[in-house]
């Protein structure tokens, strides 16, 4: 069924906590599944069914009643987050054509592993790429796919947002950038409780702005710290 999404939670009114968009208001539409397993994610309830329960974390859900949700928060920015929410991609259009006629902006996350289509392309904003280094414990075969990068980086619409927990990270991120010819490149400190946000955006800080690039903490933690649905 095209006009139905595997829904992990719509959440919102909001800010989006991350990237370029950081402190815009913002509902959530959180899709279910993903196609990586990093150690360090702070969804696991979408994906990881060894210690959470598909049945009880994740519902198929008619885009009219997503819809429903967003119209009733007055948001001008939609954010489908995961999970992994290109693995949904077939099911989207519908529910973005919809946003975009309410002339509400459209964000999508990913993790830069599927490349998007075509449709999808024409009705999104922007994408914010996240893609994985070693630090998130997936194979590199798995989380690296220079050539869905590329084509992202090509599509003009996408900012490339990497997790770093030191700066030898950032050796990694650069290498990444140089091979796929990255260009909106920020660096965003790993962690999910409000101190550690700051002492790794501290310890990070001084080397990204040295590189030339851009910096993003997590304002939703730092507020809230790792509850869900904020």
């Amino acid at each position: 069924m095209v006009n139905t999404l595997v829904v992990s939670e719509v959440f919102g009114p909001t800010w989006q906590g991350e990237g370029p968009s950081l402190g815009r208001r913002a509902g959530f539409v959180r899709l279910g599944r993903c196609n990586l397993a990093c150690g360090f994610c702070d969804t696991p309830y979408t994906w990881r069914w060894d210690d959470h329960d598909p049945a009880v974390e994740l519902t198929t859900v008619a885009v009219d009643a997503v819809l429903e949700q967003i119209a009733a928060m007055g948001v001008p920015l939609v954010v489908v987050t995961g999970g992994e929410p290109l693995l949904q991609q077939s099911h989207l259009p519908p529910l973005l054509r919809r946003l975009r006629e309410r002339g509400i902006e459209i964000e999508i996350e990913t993790a830069g592993t599927l490349a998007p289509s075509a449709e999808v392309l024409e009705l999104v904003d922007r994408f914010n790429v996240s893609p994985k280094l070693a630090n998130s414990d997936n194979p590199l075969d798995h989380r690296y796919r220079p050539d869905v990068l590329r084509a992202l980086q090509a599509s003009g619409l996408s900012v490339f947002k990497f997790v770093a927990r030191t700066p030898s990270d950032l050796d990694e991120i650069a290498s990444m950038v140089a091979e796929c010819g990255l260009e909106d490149v920020w660096v965003m400190p790993e962690g999910t409780e409000p101190d550690t946000i700051m002492q790794t955006s501290r310890l990070l800080a001084d080397a990204v702005l040295a590189r030339g690039w851009n910096f993003t903490t997590r304002l939703h933690i730092l507020l809230w710290g790792n509850r869900r649905g904020v």
